[in-house]
């Protein structure tokens, strides 16, 4: 063949091009923007795929009579649950401040107006008619389309700035995550701010949600997740969450672009290249992130056809190689009538 797949494989797939790296984003994450994969115009194929097939031809050319494995398009949807409410887990002085974002940045005065009596309504659940409150509306989605949804509960707070109002012991949070599972859906893991470099707060952090949901009789033969913010560190961050008895991250795509930072649509074991031991634990990789599409900051596509499009296109290359596709919608990303209607497109055109 000419051409070190296994070894091009290897070094994607451990994403060797991260470790020690200086050239970050103000988050403290490598960005697409510096990755080979984005300078030289491949970070929206799945590279991996694309060479393993090419493999796969050739051994067949040689090998006639072999079988090789087939593998059959499907989907995963996840949903980081950042703010699970727009107003529940507010003080007064917070209320005021989001009543005053809805007037003036969402030009929502009927939701502004709505907001005392929804906040003054959700000491035991989250109000029905609280804005970010789509859980239901994104579970009956994907029963519909015969899809599990997974939704990531941070359980810690290590900035107070970037994460949760909110605690998973709430008898809001405990009533949420009752229902998600009874309705056969997946609770999981999302790491607050500062944990992607610290193990034990990560280790803390999966302890207290399992501990949660122990207590609400929720039991799972997998715990999973991803990190807040899409912050990650190849050297440490992937051991932590195999040492917090996780099993698997999907935190392993770009907050600026879309694509297949891994090079691969197919979950696969994680390996630790510093010590040169696998790791117990599934790399899960995320292909697609609602405000990565649609936000300015990032591609700036906005919530138009234009984003349905390149959504669609990362899908359809995934179902080529036959692989999954990979999407997360945060609960409260749905700022139009808009954003419902490309996430409902998205998730039913199977």
């Amino acid at each position: 063949i000419h051409y070190d797949i296994l070894g091009l494989t290897y070094w994607m797939l451990t994403r060797l091009e991260e470790i020690g790296r200086t050239d970050l984003d103000n988050h403290q994450r490598f960005p697409a923007t510096s990755s080979h994969a984005f300078k030289h115009g491949y970070l929206e194929r799945p590279i991996v795929d694309e060479w393993l097939n090419v493999l796969g031809q050739v051994m067949l050319r040689v090998w006639p009579e072999i079988e090789l494995k087939q593998h059959e398009f499907n989907m995963k949807v996840s949903h980081d649950v950042d703010g699970p409410a727009r107003y529940a887990f507010q003080n007064f002085k917070g209320l005021v401040r989001t009543m005053g974002g809805d007037v003036l940045v969402r030009k929502d005065i009927a939701a502004a107006l709505k907001a005392p009596w929804i906040w003054l309504n959700c000491k035991r659940a989250i109000h029905p008619k609280d804005p970010a409150n789509t859980f239901d509306w994104l579970m009956t989605q994907s029963e519909e389309n015969g899809l599990t949804s997974a939704f990531y509960f941070i359980c810690g707070r290590t900035d107070a700035s970037k994460d949760a109002k909110y605690d998973p012991e709430m008898p809001q949070i405990r009533k949420l995550m009752r229902e998600i599972h009874r309705r056969g859906h997946e609770i999981g893991l999302h790491p607050s701010y500062n944990t992607y470099n610290r193990p034990e707060e990560i280790a803390k952090e999966a302890d207290r949600l399992r501990k949660v949901c122990g207590e609400e009789g929720i039991q799972q033969t997998e715990w999973g997740g991803r990190m807040h913010f899409l912050r990650w560190d190849q050297a440490i961050t992937q051991k932590a969450w195999a040492d917090a008895g996780m099993s698997y991250d999907s935190t392993l795509s770009y907050a600026d672009r879309p694509g297949f930072r891994c090079g691969t649509c197919f979950e696969y074991p994680a390996f630790d290249a510093a010590t040169d031991k696998p790791l117990k634990l599934r790399i899960r990789p995320l292909v697609a992130m609602d405000c990565t599409v649609i936000a300015e900051r990032y591609l700036g596509l906005g919530s138009t056809e234009a984003a349905y499009e390149k959504f669609n296109e990362l899908k359809n290359k995934c179902r080529k190689v036959g692989g999954v596709f990979t999407l997360l919608w945060h609960n409260s990303f749905f700022s139009s009538p808009n954003d419902f209607d490309i996430y409902r497109r998205l998730v039913s055109e199977r």
